[in-house]
This record gives C-alpha cells, structure tokens and sequence, in this order.
C-alpha cells in the first residue's frame, strides 16, 4: 500500500471559470507558463509560497484550491 500523499488541485478549473490564461496566471504570481502547467497536471507540487500567491490570484481559499 502506498502512503504517499499526492497533492491535487482545482487551478484549471478555477483558472478556467475566471477567464484566465495560464500566460496570465503564472504572470501574475510570477512563475513560467510551464510551471502552471506542470502544476495543473500533477506533475509538480509548488511551494507554500506559490501556492499562497495562487490562491490569492484565484481568489480561492487554500482548501478549495488543493486537496489529497
């Protein structure tokens, strides 16, 4: 059994909902285009302090936003 928690989250779909390119995303909270892709596919977990800049960008409470 594997006990890994894997990080997931909600940022295409909010991203989506709020007309939001992920050029425009990752400018705002200042972070690449392939960031928010990699972040968006599971494939990378960003720090604390990108994840606060996120939610903030967003508009979206950390609990809303991720999730396990």
């Amino acid at each position: 059994m594997n006990n890994d928690l894997v990080l997931q989250n909600h940022i295409r779909e909010i991203r989506l909902a709020k007309k939001l390119s992920q050029e425009e995303l990752a400018k705002t909270v200042g972070t690449t285009r392939q960031t928010i892709i990699a972040i968006e596919k599971n494939q990378f977990n960003p720090s604390a302090k990108l994840a606060l800049l996120l939610c903030i960008a967003l508009e979206t409470k950390f609990e809303d936003l991720f999730y396990f």
